[in-house]
């Protein structure tokens, strides 16, 4: 009978021996001034030849504690998610709130590091990290806590960050556009209207209703509340859920769309906040 073949190691930098320093540069210096590159000048800026001149060190120097730039942004990433707070849910606030200040935790993280929305998923095993792990099975705890079990609190997870990063995305690419025209985002937002005032007037069709009540608005306020509203209608679906779990109410989801089918009399499944 033929040995069973060995399972392939998982390529991480998480998963392999750490190299013991042999000299002052540390992987902790490396990191640190990665993210410092990063922010200033984005992901595209990022090398390990770039990142060794500004360590004044050679790009072997660097390899000998980092294997390539894919666990170099593995090691950034995890470093960013250590300012991502989740806080603990206690009698004085319940689920959701802790889950809408986790949201926002990690809004705030990624618009003070904008290339960090768009590499996560992309590169190596960044759910590995020794942060990413901590805030993971903190916010998996809130979950947990509003009465998922243990399969549902990680499908209940899912949405809520999609949502979060993708808004990001979104919101920190129009940011760095505005950055790169040299103007403030006031500035940008009333040039806009002013472009979008005229079009209208030349006769194309424009969203007119509500214009007056968001043009005495700050842009970064209008911003906020838009990610609070697509937030709250995530979690709206999942206390619909919750409000399910709790009635006895299936709920399905299939190619047709969604249907509730009651197990009890009676039962509506719905849950408000």
């Amino acid at each position: 009978m033929a040995p069973a073949e060995k399972t392939p190691e998982i390529a991480s930098v998480w998963t392999r021996p750490r190299t013991k320093q042999r000299e002052q540069l540390s992987r902790e210096q490396i990191v640190a001034e990665a993210v410092r590159l990063l922010d200033a000048d984005g992901i595209e800026s990022l090398s390990m030849r770039k990142l060794g001149t500004r360590l004044g060190a050679g790009a072997t120097s660097l390899y000998r504690h980092v294997a390539n730039k894919d666990e170099l942004i593995e090691l950034v990433v995890d470093e960013v998610y250590g300012e991502f707070e989740v806080p603990s849910v206690d009698g004085s606030s319940g689920w959701r709130e802790a889950t809408v200040r986790s949201a926002y935790s990690l809004r705030s993280m990624a618009l003070r590091h904008p290339w960090v929305a768009s590499v996560l998923g992309q590169v190596g095993l960044v759910h590995l990290g020794p942060n990413v792990m901590r805030t993971s099975e903190r916010l998996a705890a809130v979950i947990h806590s509003a009465g998922f079990d243990g399969e549902e609190t990680e499908m209940a997870i899912s949405p809520v960050f999609a949502y979060v990063i993708g808004y990001t995305i979104s919101e920190t690419a129009y940011l760095s556009m505005i950055a790169r025209s040299g103007r403030s985002e006031e500035e940008w937002v009333e040039s806009l209207s002013a472009a979008a005032a005229a079009r209208i007037e030349e006769g194309h069709p424009g969203p007119m209703e509500g214009r007056d009540l968001v043009r005495d608005r700050k842009p970064e306020q209008i911003r906020e509340d838009k990610f609070d509203y697509g937030l709250q209608r995530v979690l709206d679906g999942l206390e619909f859920k919750l409000g399910a779990i709790t009635s006895g109410t299936s709920v399905k989801s299939g190619a047709s769309g969604t249907s509730a089918t009651s197990g009890k009399s009676g039962a509506s499944g719905t849950s408000g906040e």
